[in-house]
């Protein structure tokens, strides 16, 4: 069951939807609908605490030049003229229950996400930063085709479109950080070794307002909508209930 408040409509309070819920949308609008309206969430999978545990010590690795005003070795690394800003909203915009956030007024929404960092460039733009883990062959320099992957896409799109509509100047590129596991150690001995690699990518927010707008008439619906035809979720359901 869903723990976060539920969708009433007409309510006059903004209601809260985070950025992973907009993904869900996007997903599968029928899953969306049970679990904003009915409390019926997806069932959850294992928490990814290695990849918490490496975000963790990444933000702290940036924030020592974000202090010092320094250049990140990354950043020098890969040619990126930009550098940690010193934010002061910066540690909200972090947690995971605040994040950015942006009250959109035609829906009376209150979009928000957790970002991984804040770069920001010569001419004064914000850069989102986003911080990944995995451990697969090679080297990891741009996103693939994958569903996920997608998702990441969008992911940094929807923080770029908050950030712009609270006024910011932010660069339609982003970066993402890629840890990498390397599995190709002669032994474990404590400690998993990374490769690091950072790719920029260049956002496309304009599917968001729109999205934000579809959910919000989703959510407005007095019955659950159709499933996504690739719902793997919905279909389970379906064949568990023959």
């Amino acid at each position: 069951m869903s723990r976060s408040k539920l969708y009433t409509p007409g309510q006059s309070e903004p209601f809260k939807l985070s950025r992973s819920k907009l993904e869900l949308f996007v997903q599968c609008p029928r899953c969306f609908y049970l679990d904003r309206r009915l409390g019926v969430g997806r069932v959850s999978g294992p928490a990814f605490t290695l990849n918490s545990a490496v975000d963790h010590l990444l933000k702290k690795e940036f924030d020592i030049h974000r202090v010092a005003k320094t250049r990140h070795p990354l950043l020098e690394q890969y040619g990126i003229d930009a550098w940690p800003v010193a934010h002061p909203d910066l540690d909200v915009w972090r947690e995971n229950f605040t994040g950015l956030q942006y009250v959109h007024t035609e829906t009376n929404l209150l979009i928000f996400g957790a970002i991984d960092d804040l770069w920001i460039n010569p001419a004064g733009e914000y850069i989102v930063v986003d911080y990944k883990a995995t451990s697969k062959q090679g080297r990891i320099l741009s996103l693939d085709d994958s569903s996920w992957q997608a998702g990441y896409r969008r992911q940094m799109e929807i923080y770029q479109w908050i950030l712009r509509n609270n006024g910011y100047s932010v660069s339609s590129t982003g970066y993402f950080v890629y840890c990498n596991g390397q599995k190709d150690r002669e032994a474990f001995d404590g400690k998993l070794e990374f490769e690091v690699t950072v790719f920029p990518y260049d956002g496309d927010d304009s599917w968001v307002e729109q999205c934000v707008r579809d959910a919000h008439a989703c959510l407005n619906l007095t019955t659950p909508p159709p499933a996504a035809p690739e719902c793997e979720h919905c279909e389970y359901v379906r064949r568990a209930s023959v």
